[in-house]
């Protein structure tokens, strides 16, 4: 993670805003006052949303583990040519 100054991202601000959502690496900003704050692209923010969700959610992180298992022991669900005809050709 990189950390500016506040003068140095006001500055540049769209180099900066460029360079967090083409690197996917989050900025952070630093204030005098020490009330410091992040950039991070939507994308980014979004996909670590949907990983707190997971993580906090015991249900999907048993079926992840119980898929893990199957998988493993190759013991998984196997689809029928039909159903994957069906898959590619959507």
């Amino acid at each position: 993670m990189n950390v500016i100054s506040v003068n140095q991202f006001r500055d540049n601000l769209r180099s900066y805003v460029d360079e967090v959502i083409n690197n996917h690496i989050p900025l952070k900003v630093t204030r005098r006052n020490g009330d410091d704050f992040m950039i991070i692209s939507v994308e980014d923010w979004e996909r670590q949303q949907e990983t707190l969700y997971i993580l906090q959610n015991s249900n999907l992180i048993k079926q992840i583990n119980e898929s893990q298992i199957t998988h493993q022991e190759n013991k998984g669900y196997e689809p029928s040519i039909g159903e994957i005809n069906e898959i590619i050709n959507f």
